[in-house]
């Protein structure tokens, strides 16, 4: 059985009339008529009665008929659905972020992609920012929210928005109030910190620590974000955070903005160069589109 087989077996379904139903489907008549004998003959049924005044169904050319209607709308649902695939309208594209960027734009950015996009099926996994340029490597995330800038052989970075950094203290600090704060103010203070191994983040803000004259004395050292200011808000330290985390919590923080110390701040979407999914780009142009309106 031939899916023209099944094209032209609804148009004589619906003409009921030889004649009309080649002529819609742009054939002559006897290649229909041979067509719809050689369906009947696999089926071993009459889907048609004829006679010189009328063609009409059996009662098994009407069953046979919803069934292949339904069959017909699938296969052109699936048609779309490939054609939107293949044009970047649909697809399952994994990201991979850490938990502080729920605190910023991107939650706002997601929704809106959602809006505009819904066959796109976005899935938001928590990874420690290191852990994402391994998953990004070995293809079990398609795009990695990341204050890194990465460029080499595999991946590449594509810049969102801008994230400066802060200080939070403990409300009442003594600092707390500062127009700007710089870096060595902080030397005598107690740290809470992003874990090393799995932040390059946190390693370069410990060096910049160091090149202004100072070994950060780190009392505390977490995974995330959330955890930095939960301690910071018990007054156990102070931290040095994006800021876009500072709507967390901050009835009791307090923020300073803190100089310019050669980081840089910007969150990038860290992307396969030679990925596969036309969807990607769709979520990259969103994201982008998102940050310039903003």
């Amino acid at each position: 059985m031939e899916l023209r087989q099944l094209r032209y077996f609804t148009a004589l379904a619906e003409e009921l009339n030889f004649t009309r139903a080649a002529e819609r489907l742009h054939i002559s008549q006897p290649p229909l008529s041979a067509q719809i004998a050689q369906l009947e003959a696999e089926l071993g049924v009459k889907l048609f009665e004829r006679n010189s005044r009328k063609v009409s169904l059996t009662d098994a050319g009407v069953a046979f008929l919803r069934d292949v209607r339904v069959i017909q709308a699938r296969l052109k649902e699936a048609t779309q659905r490939v054609q939107d695939i293949h044009s970047g309208l649909a697809g399952r594209i994994e990201i991979g972020l850490s938990g502080s960027h729920f605190l910023g734009p991107l939650p706002q950015c997601i929704g809106e992609l959602a809006h505009a996009y819904p066959d796109i099926d976005v899935v938001l996994n928590e990874m420690a920012p290191n852990d994402q340029l391994d998953a990004l490597r070995e293809q079990r995330i398609d795009i990695s929210i990341s204050r890194q800038y990465v460029e080499d052989d595999l991946l590449r970075s594509e810049p969102l928005w801008p994230d400066p950094l802060w200080v939070a203290l403990p409300q009442g600090h003594a600092l707390s109030g500062q127009t700007v704060l710089r870096l060595d103010q902080l030397a005598d203070e107690r740290f809470i910190m992003l874990r090393r191994d799995t932040s390059k983040f946190a390693q370069q803000i410990y060096n910049a620590c160091l090149e202004r004259g100072f070994t950060p004395n780190v009392i505390h050292a977490v995974s995330e974000v959330p955890a930095q200011l939960s301690l910071v808000s018990a007054g156990l330290g102070v931290a040095i955070v994006p800021g876009s985390t500072r709507r967390y919590r901050a009835q009791t923080l307090s923020f300073c903005p803190l100089e310019d110390i050669g980081i840089h701040t910007q969150v990038h979407a860290v992307v396969r160069k030679a990925h596969r999914k036309s969807a990607i780009d769709t979520v990259l142009q969103q994201l982008q589109s998102f940050s310039s309106a903003s």
